[in-house]
């Protein structure tokens, strides 16, 4: 396992301003072989049965622990609640679905991409596969949702190859009218 370092780019009240960064921000990156991976924390059986249905067969456990009961264990998860949900490598498509899902319930949507583009004018390079990612933190300022807000934020990874991160963090918060706060979080691959 690897880390990635998150840079907040932009936090709102306004989820759907929220996800508009994002796909301002999807559009710029290149999506081949891109997938998506989710982590929330899911406290009400209405949130679960939309949960469910978006992710059939998401993978949980109870937020007291497996030992309390998890998908592998073949548990019923509305028994279960609170539960903690990590899903990983799914299709794109299955991310707006999954946020508008949450209602109140925190979560990070982490998108890995194939890379960042080289902006020539930026003097930005290419960022290849391994140190491209954003996440949005939904009803969480943080990615591991232990800053519950009634706001959302914006984050985006990238390399620190030869001084340049700050540069592209920069640019990228540019793209999509928010700014570099200097929040940055160790985000674990």
């Amino acid at each position: 396992m690897s880390n990635s370092t998150a840079s907040a780019v932009l936090t709102t009240t306004d989820l759907s301003e929220a996800v508009r960064a994002v796909r301002t921000l999807l559009g710029l990156a290149d999506l081949a072989e891109a997938e998506v991976d989710f982590e929330a924390v899911i406290r009400s059986p209405d949130v679960l049965e939309r949960v469910r249905h978006v992710l059939p067969d998401v993978h949980w456990w109870s937020s007291a622990g497996k030992e309390h009961g998890s998908s592998e264990g073949g548990d019923h998860p509305e028994d279960c609640l609170p539960l903690r949900v990590f899903d990983w490598g799914r299709p794109l498509d299955c991310a707006e679905p999954f946020i508008a899902a949450l209602g109140t319930d925190p979560a990070a949507v982490r998108w890995d991409l194939n890379g960042w583009p080289a902006v020539a004018e930026a003097g930005l390079t290419h960022i290849s596969r391994k140190w491209a990612y954003l996440t949005l933190s939904v009803n969480s300022r943080d990615l591991c949702q232990d800053e519950l807000s009634h706001d959302h934020t914006v984050h985006v990874h990238a390399r620190n190859r030869d001084g340049d991160q700050v540069a592209r963090v920069r640019w990228l918060a540019d793209r999509v009218g928010g700014r570099f706060t200097g929040r940055v979080e160790s985000a674990p691959l």
